[in-house]
């Protein structure tokens, strides 16, 4: 398994006369707008590409679901066109 290391330095002083909680939810909040955890979490899973195999099976698949289509369109009755609709 192979761990990528990010390293951005984010810095949070303490105030003068600022609780801990309160310097820990400033810092809380400083991460989430930097969107550090949101890209690291997106990277933690790394998703496979497509084989070529499954590329040709998914654009057959997606050749031959367009020609049903219109093969069933051609059969289907036409729709009624309202009189005085324009659309």
């Amino acid at each position: 398994m192979f761990i990528r290391h990010i390293t951005m330095s984010l810095e949070v002083k303490r105030k003068e006369k600022e609780s801990s909680q309160n310097l820990v939810h400033r810092f809380a909040k400083t991460v989430r707008q930097s969107g550090i955890l949101l890209e690291v979490r997106g990277k933690q899973f790394r998703k496979r590409s497509k084989s070529a195999l499954a590329k040709k099976r998914s654009a057959l698949r997606r050749v031959i679901l367009r020609k049903e289509k219109k093969i069933k369109e051609k059969l289907e009755k036409p729709k009624e066109v309202k009189p005085g609709r324009r659309y």
